[in-house]
Formats: C-alpha cells, sequence, structure tokens
C-alpha cells in the first residue's frame, strides 16, 4: 500500500535537475540596502568635527568656587551672605579629610580631633608644617584620640559625611568670626581653623593639642601667620 501511494509521486530524474535554475548564493541574499550606503557614502564624505567641550562640558569655576567656599556654620545667615570672606582651598581640603578620618576611626561624628587630623592629612599649609616641626604628627594624633575617646564598635559603620560635633562647629564659627574681626583681606586659612579648635577648652581636639606640648604660646606665634596658608619660596 505505502509502495503504491509514492509511486504516484513525481520522480526527479538527471534531465530535470540539470534544466532546473540553479540559484547562487549570492542571488539568495537580500537585496542592498541602498539608503543606508547612500547614507554611509554621505557620512563619509562629509566629516564632521565636535568640539570636546559640547561632548564634556566644564563647570563653571564661578559656580563651583561659591560652592565649596563655605563650610557649615551654625548662623543661618552666613549661608547666603557674600561679603563673608571665604574658606582657602586647603582648608577645606583639610576639612575633607576630616571627614575622611572621622570614618576611618568609625565615628559618628566629626569632632575637633578630627579637624586636626583633617589639617595634617592635607600636610601642604603652613599650619600643617608648623606642627610638625613642633612633633605633632597625624600618627600621634591618632594614637591619642584613640585613648581619649576609645574604638568605635567594630560593626559600626560612620554615615558618609559625618555631621559635626558642637565643639567642632563653634571652632569653624569662632574661626570666621576672628577673620571678620581683624579686618584684613584674604580667606580663612588652616591657622584660623586650628585656632578654632584651641579655643574650645573642653574639645577633644584642644586635650590632645595640650597632650603634645601645644600651650598658648605656640597660638600665638601660629596667629602672627594665620593669614597665609602657605608661603611661596622663590631661588
Amino acid at each position: 500500500m505505502a509502495a503504491r501511494i509514492l509511486s504516484f509521486l513525481p520522480i526527479p530524474t538527471a534531465s530535470s535537475r540539470s534544466s532546473a535554475p540553479v540559484k547562487s548564493i549570492s542571488s539568495l541574499s537580500p537585496p542592498p540596502n541602498h539608503h543606508a550606503v547612500r547614507l554611509r557614502s554621505f557620512l563619509i564624505a562629509i566629516p564632521i568635527s565636535v568640539a570636546p567641550s559640547l561632548l564634556f562640558p566644564r563647570p563653571s569655576l564661578r559656580s563651583a568656587a561659591s560652592v565649596v567656599s563655605i563650610l557649615p556654620t551654625a548662623k543661618p545667615e552666613r549661608a547666603s551672605a557674600e561679603k563673608l570672606p571665604r574658606w582657602s582651598l586647603r582648608a577645606i581640603k583639610a576639612f575633607g579629610m576630616a571627614e575622611l578620618e572621622a570614618r576611618k576611626l568609625k565615628y559618628p561624628k566629626t569632632g575637633t580631633e578630627a579637624l586636626l587630623m583633617g589639617i595634617l592629612v592635607e600636610g601642604t599649609s603652613e599650619t600643617a608644617k608648623f606642627l610638625r616641626a613642633n612633633g605633632i604628627t597625624v600618627f600621634k594624633l591618632r594614637e591619642e584620640t584613640v585613648k581619649l575617646l576609645g574604638k568605635s564598635d567594630m560593626y559600626f559603620f560612620s554615615p558618609e559625611h559625618p555631621p559635626l560635633t558642637e565643639p567642632a562647629q563653634r571652632a569653624l564659627d569662632w574661626a570666621v568670626d576672628e577673620k571678620l574681626k581683624s579686618g584684613e583681606d584674604g580667606e580663612i586659612t588652616t591657622a584660623h581653623l586650628l585656632l578654632g579648635i584651641w579655643s574650645e577648652k573642653e574639645s577633644a581636639g584642644h586635650k590632645i593639642l595640650a597632650s603634645l606640648g601645644f600651650d598658648d604660646e605656640k597660638a600665638s606665634e601660629l596667629a602672627k601667620s594665620a593669614d597665609k596658608d602657605i608661603v611661596m619660596k622663590y631661588r
């Protein structure tokens, strides 16, 4: 029965196979996209140059300076004041390093001790050089900080930007007030910041400085060059 059904199917012969047109592989491919070829040739023929500033726009220096030149303050009227003296770049960097030091020690807040470490970690200011010249290093500060405040819980994680303690905030505001009282032009430097920490008698930063040999005489010496973060020397 199966053989009888198959007998009705046409069986191709050699002649029929040879006479059937055979299409090449190229003829089976889809027709070229003339629009794509035309567009490609158009793009190649006319090169387009784009300025790097359009691809990677630079932020305005004026807006960037206005953002970073003001450190936290407990006096809201100062946040929008334009005539206030600005913090120097070294002082701002020292403040950022202070937050990082507080996070390294896993402290919940940035205290006066962290501000001190920030000044020394930044390291290029005249204040940092003055402290190192008097035997006060960041390693000694860390050691004295742990002795005074203890270690944090190993499972505790500090916030990305640990808020300031009250003494640390008062130290920042003291630095601004002293700059205003001086009536001199210029920026608020790391020296103002250090003297602000020294003014907080009960703070951890003051106690650590005193334990490492810093006193009122050295504070008076530092105050003489408070308006300079770095002294340029030319040979």
